[in-house]
Order: structure tokens, then C-alpha cells, then sequence
């Protein structure tokens, strides 16, 4: 079992940035490929970013490419997701997420993944 808690939201303006932060538990978080999503109101929950087990190999969206970039500790438990040049259009609510494959490659769809944080809400003035 995995339990994940975000971190790191908050009100930033455009053109800045925040690191939002994932935390797990578990002995077996550094097996499992992870992930950032975020839902926006009205919206469907959306894929952000991807990283393999190891944190060697990530994937993002178009949309965040370039901007935003994540990472991993796993002697720490934790995951980043490192957001810059922050634009209106990234508020949402944003979650992490673990999929229970060992040893696992980077997973995009939503339903892959078995384990997800609470969320945290980051919102982007203009």
C-alpha cells in the first residue's frame, strides 16, 4: 500500500513559479513509475507529467514541455514537480499519482495509475 500527500501549492502570479512536492509511504514507492496530473474546474483530469521507477526516463505534456519538470528522490520518498513560467491556463488542482508496476516504465493514462495524493491547488493570476 502507498499513501501519497502533496504539497507546495499556492497563488503565484504569471510568469513565476513553484515546486509542488509528493510524498509517500510505502516501502516499494521507488519501485513504481510516477506521476502529476491536474484537473481544472469543469475539466477532466488531465496527465502533466511521467517519470519511470528510477526517475531515468520522464515524459510530459505538450503543454507543460519545456516549463515544467519532474523529478524524484527516492531515498526520500518524494517526488517533484518543479513549475516555471506558470501561466493562467496551468490553474488547477494538481495530483500525484503511483502505478503498481515494479520496476515499471513511464505511464500516461489515468487509469493506470493505483494510488493517488489528495491534491493540491495551484492557481495563476494574470
Amino acid at each position: 500500500q502507498v499513501q501519497l500527500v502533496e504539497s507546495g501549492g499556492g497563488l503565484v502570479q504569471a510568469g513565476g513559479s513553484l515546486r509542488l512536492s509528493c510524498a509517500a509511504s510505502g516501502r516499494t514507492f521507488s519501485s513504481y513509475p510516477m506521476g502529476w496530473f491536474r484537473q481544472a474546474p469543469g475539466k477532466e483530469r488531465e496527465f502533466v507529467a511521467g517519470s519511470s521507477w528510477s526517475g531515468g526516463s520522464t515524459y510530459y505534456a505538450n503543454s507543460v514541455k519545456g516549463r515544467f519538470t519532474i523529478s524524484r528522490d527516492n531515498a526520500k520518498n518524494t517526488v517533484y514537480l518543479q513549475m516555471n513560467s506558470l501561466k493562467p491556463e496551468d490553474t488547477a488542482v494538481y495530483y500525484c499519482a503511483a502505478a503498481r508496476v515494479v520496476y515499471g516504465s513511464i505511464r500516461q493514462r489515468l487509469e493506470e495509475y493505483d494510488y493517488w495524493g489528495q491534491g493540491t491547488q495551484v492557481t495563476v493570476s494574470s
